[in-house]
């Protein structure tokens, strides 16, 4: 039994349902891909175990540069294993070029690197949390609709040196602009100002699946709080090291970075879709 591979708008897509196995998601890189197997079922991609729900649902993820051939192997309850190639589709990046920027900018000071350091701590730890929860299954919401005005996977050479690769959608609105949870979740991270991310909040979906925003202005809730999809979480600002406001989404598979837009609707339809409904 194998996967039926086919084509639909240049990405490669599967279904597998005759086998047990259902995949949700394009399979190219920097996506989440959700999916179920039978109930009691165990999984391996790549040789290591991703978590089940007892329900049989489950996520994984291909980061930004994840090489084309994977394995995902099933083990049902009755014992049968099966072993299904995935091929990943590369993406191509944004790579822009600039020159002239201060040392001062290039490399902070100690106290600031000891600090951002810090703060990495704590988004690392929050984004390590494992919880039971299912809401990483619901079909996911903008969190602020509007002009998008950084990609995921893009990246800056400064002074002939790579930078980081973005790995968020920046989505550009005047500071002040309330944020929604795009799905339900539990707030595992809440903090007003850090080095880089400036208002920092992470929503944890469940069995590894985290949503984080930065550059909040304002923000709602604390640590610990429950949200529902659409409920209101922060205000959208400047804080941090940005040029201008707007909210910086992230999603996560624990610590692999992913593309946020591989799991909502295209921005232009959704849109589109907030002016007929205004008509």
């Amino acid at each position: 039994m194998c996967a039926t591979l086919f084509m639909m708008a240049s990405t490669l897509m599967y279904s597998a349902a005759a086998t047990g196995v259902t995949f949700q998601g394009v399979f190219e890189q920097g996506a989440l891909v959700r999916g179920t197997v039978p109930a009691g079922s165990k999984i391996l991609l790549n040789g290591e175990p991703v978590k089940v729900t007892p329900k049989g649902q489950f996520a994984i993820g291909f980061d930004r540069d994840a090489k084309p051939d994977h394995i995902f192997k099933v083990t049902y309850p009755d014992g049968l294993t099966e072993i299904k190639p995935l091929k990943i589709a590369a993406k191509q990046y944004k790579i822009d070029r600039v020159t002239g920027i201060s040392q001062n900018i290039m490399k902070p000071d100690p106290v600031a690197q000891a600090r951002a350091a810090k703060d990495a701590e704590q988004t690392r730890a929050a984004r390590d949390i494992f919880s039971e929860q299912y809401a990483f299954m619901q079909p996911f919401i903008w969190p602020v609709t509007g002009r998008i005005s950084g990609v995921y996977g893009s990246q800056r050479v400064y002074n002939d040196v790579p930078g980081n690769p973005h790995f968020g959608v920046d989505v550009a609105r005047p500071t002040g602009t309330v944020v929604v949870a795009p799905a339900d979740g539990v707030i595992t991270l809440a903090v007003p100002d850090m080095f880089y991310s400036g208002g920092t909040v992470i929503i944890d979906h469940g069995y590894g699946v985290s949503s984080t925003f930065l550059h909040l202005s304002k923000l709602y809730l604390n640590v610990g709080d429950k949200v529902k999809q659409g409920d209101k979480v922060a205000e959208i600002g400047a804080t941090g090291r940005v040029t201008g406001p707007h909210l910086d989404w992230r999603l996560n598979w624990f610590q692999m970075r992913l593309d946020p837009v591989s799991i909502v609707p295209p921005m232009a339809s959704v849109l589109a879709e907030q002016q007929s409904q205004k008509r």
